[in-house]
């Protein structure tokens, strides 16, 4: 098993048990106490809580993000959106909601536990215009030209092939389409035993890339308009609220949330069209 094969086996198991844990600590909750199980997700700290009651409990609970792509995307009513490492489902049925019976939200995931718990929280949510899909981020299973938005709550940093990830990305948008993801990125350099530590890839951390390499991959991917604005710093005492984190030992390098957008051009008309 190659180290990149080796990293994903562990993200899936790691995401795998996010969403057991969700289910069971929703199913504990059935006869009452669910508010109070929700105060202690990482989603309470970055929904507002009409938000979170547009989704079911299982939803909030397996949430693992480090912000909110859907409110950063600015979603109108007939886009077709797509969530990459969309887990147990919150954005994909909050933009689902957001873009209406004309539009139409894809959730994409890797992890088969995922998967389940997102329809199933499709089905509570009575949601019609949102689809779960398997597949990898690094080759999407959709045509080129889909798709008018992607957003990405703390997953893109979980691919060892960020490259391919946002190439892929920029295939499958429509021209004049715009990405809008939530991820973590460091700013300076982290220690090499943070790098090569499988908890800390699974946790968002150890494959997070430098805020200037994120705003040059995605122009090397063919973006324009590409911004990556670092809006929060984790430290040891505060990493845990993003993503199950533990933040690295100090240091020169930390790890700070950040929202990145981004815009596929216009296709241009030749000068006589």
């Amino acid at each position: 098993m190659t180290e990149e094969q080796e990293i994903k086996e562990f993200v899936k198991q790691r995401y795998g048990e996010v969403a057991r844990q969700a289910s069971q600590r929703a199913a504990a909750s059935c006869c009452g106490g669910g508010a109070e199980v929700a105060k202690d997700a990482i989603s309470d700290r970055i929904y507002a809580p009409e938000e979170l009651n547009e989704v079911p409990l299982e939803a909030t609970l397996a949430s693992a993000g480090c912000g909110n792509p859907v409110l950063l995307a600015g979603l109108h009513p007939g886009e077709v959106v797509l969530d990459l490492g969309s887990g147990g489902g919150i954005d994909v049925l909050l933009s689902a909601r957001r873009v209406g019976p004309t539009g139409k939200a894809y959730g994409l995931d890797m992890t088969d536990e995922m998967l389940e718990l997102a329809r199933q929280n499709q089905a509570k949510a009575g949601i019609a215009n949102a689809e779960f899909l398997k597949g990898e981020m690094e080759d999407i299973p959709l045509p080129d030209g889909s798709v008018d938005v992607i957003i990405s709550n703390c997953v893109v940093n979980l691919s060892t092939d960020k490259d391919k990830v946002l190439r892929e990305a920029f295939r499958v948008l429509r021209p004049g389409g715009r990405v809008a993801i939530s991820d973590l990125v460091t700013v300076g350099e982290l220690p090499e035993a943070v790098r090569q530590n499988l908890s800390a890839w699974a946790a968002c951390v150890a494959g997070a890339l430098d805020e200037k390499e994120y705003f040059q991959k995605l122009t090397a991917a063919g973006f324009q308009n590409a911004e990556v604005d670092v809006y929060r710093r984790f430290t040891a005492d505060g990493a845990d609220d993003c993503c199950g984190a533990a933040a690295p030992p100090p240091g020169e390098g930390y790890v700070a949330s950040a929202y990145i957008r981004a815009t596929k051009p216009q296709v241009r008309r030749g000068c006589c069209g």
